[in-house]
């Protein structure tokens, strides 16, 4: 049993008590009890370690969408959105604001980001707080370390939320304990340097995976802090206009050497997002999920209406038909791919196209299917939606397509299918003038079992970090200092899973520029929450178009960060807007 998983079954337990005993009506009498007194047993001590770690699983992991702290990072940019569907989705156009950058204090998703890395922060100093003070690690018989062990891995998820809070937002208040005054933001400058004394602090001190696929818990190991420190070293040119990506290299070479534990990329990439990836050789950080007891899913939202049937499994329901992949394909099917030779008249783009993108004969660009025993297959819902294990099908959701047709998914978003009372919409294309087909959808995470086999439902983790990052930093710094060839080979490694006859088109010294190493990252991380953070990298996040999405201008450099939302200023009057908003 995982760890956290247990903790955060004990957490709902008691939840779901409260709320029961809320419905008596006779007295209730407690006694009180004092933090000194509380920490009486081990496993209370790591009930009281795992209550902000619920809370990071909630912003990496939330089932009723995308992730918290992922949303921004996605559907923001070239690799997905949430187009409108006639009437679904559309929101208060909240979807298509974040889609074109119409970023204001008060836009959706960008306060529940400030509220997930700031909450995270408070909670996460509250639990350091109390075990740091109240528990007596001998009188309790912890082994020997477990004292730094827990107060680092706490240390260490505070820089995580930081490093969000820095991404996102730019330099934020800072604190190392929930005592004392409340704080104005600091500089992006002082913000880094105080995540980094963070993770350089605890590093060493955390444990280290010393066996190859050893069980992932959910917690903080020395590889975890060291690529949140390599991430922060990555992006400093973004963050605070210093080149650190040798410092990057060094630590992503380190990590790759099993300096910091024992992790080997997979062969196999269902692995990593499979049943079983709690053991993958690769995952280095996952929230945990099992199945009945602590379930995490990601994903749900970008299936369609009726998938249930397709999935061979009536106890899941319809879903909600919401995000997709930016399309690859013009309202009359020409491509927006950049260098197509049947090109859109409408032009071309260098980003975006992500589906287009997956080689045909990637492994991973076929349509995602449960196969029993735990394997499944396919990255992807596209086409016409017929299981290619079953044959089961998924049927049109009583919109656009009768219930009775099949549904074919399309790589594009556009008013294609006529519909009475909307004649004048015919033929327009754009993320307002979706329909219940627009866009392929993305199956990589959260993987879902036929009926007969629902005991494996909910077993999949979702990866926060994996080893294929290194790899993939490793490869931008060694390209950076002009080490092509380098660079090439370090991805090649990665991408060789995808192709076992062999791949047909393998990053090479020639063929490695900016644009490529964009795709590549865009490729292998899809959905993983980071495509914003890399288009900032290099200067393509606000200065380059994409589908639907003309360049913000040179003036609107400020969106490379987000505004500080109203309610953030609102409850700490010391907090000042950042730049331009």
């Amino acid at each position: 049993m995982k760890k956290y998983k247990l903790y955060i079954i004990a957490a709902t337990v008691m939840v779901v008590s409260v709320l029961l005993q809320a419905c008596s009506v006779e007295p209730q009498y407690f006694s009180q009890s004092t933090p000194e007194l509380f920490f009486d047993t081990q496993g209370k001590v790591y009930q009281r370690m795992g209550r902000p770690f619920t809370h990071w699983a909630w912003t990496m992991a939330d089932h009723q969408a995308h992730s918290t702290l992922v949303r921004l990072q996605e559907f923001t940019t070239d690799e997905m959105l949430v187009p409108s569907r006639y009437n679904d989705w559309y929101d208060g156009g909240s979807y298509l604001r974040m889609y074109h950058h119409d970023f204001t204090p008060t836009t959706p998703g960008v306060n529940d980001a400030w509220r997930a890395f700031s909450m995270g922060v408070a909670q996460t100093w509250s639990a350091k707080d109390d075990i740091d003070q109240y528990v007596d690690f001998e009188a309790l018989k912890f082994p020997a370390g477990s004292r730094d062990a827990i107060l680092m891995q706490l240390q260490s998820l505070a820089a995580f939320f930081y490093l969000h809070g820095l991404d996102l937002f730019g330099g934020v208040p800072l604190y190392t304990s929930n005592k004392g005054d409340i704080q104005p933001r600091a500089t992006d400058v002082k913000t880094f340097e105080f995540i980094e004394g963070l993770l350089k602090e605890a590093l060493p001190k955390l444990p280290k995976k010393t066996e190859l696929g050893t069980m992932e818990t959910g917690s903080i190991n020395q590889a975890a802090s060291a690529l949140m420190l390599a991430r922060l070293y990555f992006n400093a040119g973004s963050y605070i206009r210093q080149d650190k990506f040798a410092e990057a290299a060094a630590l992503c070479q380190e990590i790759i050497d099993g300096v910091y534990g024992s992790y080997k990329l997979e062969d196999d990439w269902t692995k990593i997002f499979g049943f079983n990836n709690d053991r993958s050789t690769e995952i280095i950080w996952s929230v945990p999920s099992q199945n009945a007891q602590s379930e995490r899913s990601v994903g749900v939202h970008s299936a369609h209406y009726g998938m249930n049937e397709y999935w061979d499994n009536g106890e899941i329901g319809n879903r909600n038909n919401g995000y997709c992949l930016v399309p690859s394909l013009d309202v009359n099917g020409k491509s927006y791919l950049y260098g197509s030779k049947d090109a859109s008249p409408k032009g071309t783009y260098r980003l975006g196209s992500p589906f287009a993108k997956f080689h045909k004969s990637d492994i991973r660009k076929q349509l995602n299917a449960y196969e029993g025993g735990g394997k499944w297959r396919g990255m992807f819902y596209f086409g016409e939606l017929i299981n290619p294990v079953t044959g089961k099908v998924c049927h049109g959701g009583n919109r656009q397509i009768k219930p009775t047709d099949i549904v074919v998914l399309v790589d594009q978003i556009a008013r294609i299918i006529p519909q009475t009372g909307a004649e004048a919409d015919h033929g327009k294309e754009g993320a307002r003038w979706g329909e219940e087909n627009s866009g392929v959808r993305l199956a990589k995470f959260s993987p879902i079992p036929w009926l007969s086999e629902k005991t494996y439902r909910g077993n999949p983790d979702i990866p926060v970090f994996r080893l294929a990052e290194a790899y993939y930093m490793l490869a931008e710094c060694k390209m950076r200092t002009g080490d092509k060839a380098g660079a090439a080979a370090l991805i090649n490694k990665v991408r060789k899973r995808y192709f076992p006859d062999g791949d047909p088109d393998p990053v090479t010294a020639s063929n490695l520029d900016e644009w490529r190493m964009l795709d590549e990252w865009m490729i292998e991380f899809l959905g993983e929450g980071r495509r914003r953070t890399d288009l900032i990298r290099w200067n393509k996040y606000t200065t380059e178009s994409w589908w639907d999405h003309p360049a913000d201008g040179a003036d609107k450099a400020h969106f490379n960060r987000f505004p500080i939302p109203e309610q953030a200023m609102g409850s700490n009057n010391l907090i000042e807007q950042n730049p331009g908003y």
